[in-house]
């Protein structure tokens, strides 16, 4: 298991790295992650082959790190440590769906690229390392949960939103997380 994001970052390299993630993204969305090359990275980043191998090793590693520091900001966002009870509550679920909603782009690119490996993969990694010590259930109660959210998430932003953020927060705590 990786840790989210290693702290040792500078806000200079954490910029950097930023700016490899949305010219990987920006490509993706362009041309297909699979046709998307190195030069073509550094070339839309502005940095140097040596700067992008500096911080990744390829990609996906580099797009991974961009996921991670998505995922990374809602934890910021989020006061203490949450607990899996915390995280399913109304205003919880409000609240993660409004901040993926500012990554929407992200998520349906990444989703339409199938990619959908990677976030499901970053979201079950936040659950382990800050969800998971402070819950006594199964790990796959937060993984159900953590499928369920990015899930529903995702095909309301594909559909248009045509819900309101409470009508799908309404859906997600009467039908998916009754438990």
């Amino acid at each position: 298991m990786r840790k989210l994001i290693n702290k040792k970052f500078t806000k200079r390299n954490r910029f950097t790295r930023q700016c490899i993630g949305e010219a990987i993204l920006s490509l993706t969305h362009r041309k297909g992650f699979e046709s998307i090359t190195i030069s073509d990275i550094v070339k839309k980043a502005g940095v140097s082959r040596m700067t992008f191998y500096h911080y990744f090793h390829d990609k996906t590693d580099a797009l991974n790190n961009y996921l991670h520091e998505v995922i990374n900001g809602y934890r910021e966002e989020c006061p203490g440590n949450l607990t899996f009870t915390m995280l399913r509550t109304k205003d919880r679920i409000r609240h993660a769906l409004c901040y993926f909603d500012r990554y929407a782009f992200l998520f349906i690119t990444l989703e339409e690229a199938h990619l959908y490996y990677l976030m499901i993969d970053a979201i079950n990694e936040y659950a382990e390392l800050y969800v998971a010590p402070s819950y006594s259930g199964s790990v796959y109660d937060l993984y159900y949960y953590a499928g369920a959210l990015l899930n529903v998430f995702i095909h309301w932003e594909k559909n248009g939103k045509e819900e309101s953020v409470d009508e799908i927060v309404q859906i997600l705590t009467r039908r998916v997380l009754r438990s």
